[in-house]
């Protein structure tokens, strides 16, 4: 509802009307949209914007009550804000703001966003940050513009997964839902993990090319990893099984680690690619060697002197303190350490995003840092020319958000 200077009040209705009131009574109707609900009305200096479920936002004109120009955002708009008569801003229902040059019509866009579901996925390169949801969207972020420089399809395909489902508030069907995505540096490769299993492979200078699909999971991949060479993708699955493809040979799967006793949910890689090391929803921490996909039942003790590329499993010496007390395994849903290993960042249940001194020893006290409005379900330290930022995304918030060290 709105209101001109004369007190005259204009209210949207659930059919696609504008009611204009005379005092407490209906003076007239205005049926300028098509049908659905008017999501969003503001008048200005003579001119009423109302923006409906058709995608539109109209401008009336209030003295005569006629349509002036009519603009198609082919969204929801769910505010609007005018500048000077010359523009004005829409917020629509995807997450986008888009402002309008009402002379020209030119429509530029001024921010985006996931916007369904849970966003999940997120990985980098050195220059670009890359995210993925429940929302049929892959998207790649340029941190110093802050803003989003390309968008693509997690699938056209309608599936849905062959074995348990993801739990989702979200309205896509599972082939077009993603948790997880990876970046290969070395062969310029982004491997995008759906929740019927699927993963579908992209370039990196182009995310709406697929290269390759992969469906040998039976549930869907929470996580996802390329060794450091690039020469091997692992993907973790719900299946229990962590899938491993030789990247270098057309993604040909090369085998699948098999003795997890639930959903994997954390994978790292050894510096030189022959180890991986796992974490699932059964709290086993288990190792693995690669390409055999065999597993060591002694890989805690004969990794002691291994390097590893990351830290993303949250169990293990360095990372015993990052669970606060009182809390169990799954209250901490993303672990990463910073390029110079001397930080340890988490992302918790309760909405923060923690950073602590490595090693995070039991007892330890982290800097915590609220921005997300739901649990933070991934965090990530920026490598290269991204390495004074750390990026963190919330589950059902659908935020990326960036922290720049100081």
């Amino acid at each position: 509802m709105t209101a001109d200077d004369k007190g005259t009040a204009y209210a949207g209705g659930a059919n696609a009307l504008i009611y204009v009131f005379a005092g407490n009574s209906v003076k007239q109707t205005l049926g300028f949209h098509g049908k659905g609900f008017i999501g969003a009305i503001i008048w200005y200096q003579g001119k009423l914007y109302s923006g409906g479920r058709d995608g539109r936002v109209v401008i009336t004109d209030t003295a005569s009550m006629e349509q002036l120009q009519a603009f198609d955002f082919g969204a929801l708009p769910r505010a609007i804000d005018c500048f000077n008569g010359e523009k004005f801003v829409v917020g629509l229902r995807t997450g986008s703001i888009v402002e309008c040059d009402i002379a020209t019509g030119t429509l530029t866009t001024v921010m985006e966003s996931h916007n369904d579901g849970e966003v999940w996925g997120l990985d980098m390169d050195a220059a670009f940050v890359y995210t993925t949801g429940d929302d049929n969207q892959v998207k790649k972020w340029d941190p110093p513009s802050r803003k989003c420089v390309d968008t693509a399809d997690v699938n056209q395909a309608v599936r849905k997964a062959r074995r348990n489902r993801a739990s989702t508030l979200g309205s896509k069907p599972d082939s077009q839902s993603a948790r997880a995505v990876a970046v290969n540096n070395v062969l310029g490769h982004v491997a995008v993990c759906a929740n019927d299993g699927s993963i579908t492979i992209r370039g990196l200078d182009g995310l709406g090319k697929c290269m390759h699909e992969l469906t040998d999971s039976l549930e869907w991949i929470e996580c996802a990893e390329y060794s450091p060479s690039g020469k091997y993708l692992a993907a973790g699955s719900h299946d229990t099984n962590i899938y491993i493809y030789d990247a270098e040979n057309g993604y040909s799967l090369v085998g699948a680690c098999k003795k997890h006793n639930a959903s994997i949910t954390c994978i790292d890689w050894s510096c030189d690619g022959s180890y991986i090391r796992s974490v699932c929803n059964a709290y086993e921490l288990l190792f693995f060697f690669i390409p055999s996909c065999d597993q060591d039942p002694s890989g805690a003790s004969n990794t002691t002197g291994t390097l590893w590329a990351s830290q993303h499993c949250k169990f293990g010496w360095l990372v015993d303190g990052v669970f606060p007390r009182g809390t169990d395994g799954t209250h901490i849903n993303g672990v990463d350490m910073d390029e110079s290993q001397a930080l340890i960042a988490t992302g918790d249940d309760y909405g923060l995003v923690n950073v602590f001194n490595n090693p995070c020893r039991k007892g330890s006290i982290p800097n915590s840092y609220r921005g997300h409005s739901e649990h933070v379900v991934r965090v990530k330290f920026g490598r290269g020319d991204l390495s004074n930022w750390m990026f963190s995304v919330g589950g059902y918030d659908q935020t990326m958000m960036q922290w720049q060290k100081c």
